[in-house]
């Protein structure tokens, strides 16, 4: 029972988050700082979940393969290389390194 009440709360929760997106004045919306933070928004929770979940795990932090493709990704978006590129050439760094660990 508690997991349904857990269930009902979030949908409830997530519909009132809507509908009050959808009462906010289009004025508000306007304004650049509001236009600036809502495009960093999405870009910050994509860094912390990644950075979570490269370096995470079981409540410590943890250096291994992960770090090691990350960083190659890190490589490949400074050096400007395509996305797809950016992810086979960190699958690739990442297999390579739980090959050789």
């Amino acid at each position: 029972m508690t997991v349904w009440t857990a269930i009902g709360a979030t949908a409830l929760g997530c519909y009132l988050l809507k509908l009050l997106g959808l009462s906010i004045p289009a004025g508000l919306l306007e304004r650049p700082g509001v236009r600036r933070y809502a495009a960093l928004i999405p870009v910050a929770l994509l860094a912390a979940l990644t950075a979570l979940q490269t370096f995470g795990h079981g409540g410590g932090l943890t250096l291994d393969a992960r770090a090691l493709g990350l960083a190659a990704a890190g490589l490949a978006v400074w050096r400007r290389a395509p996305f797809l590129l950016v992810v086979a050439i960190a699958v690739v760094v990442t297999a390579l390194a739980r090959l050789a660990g």
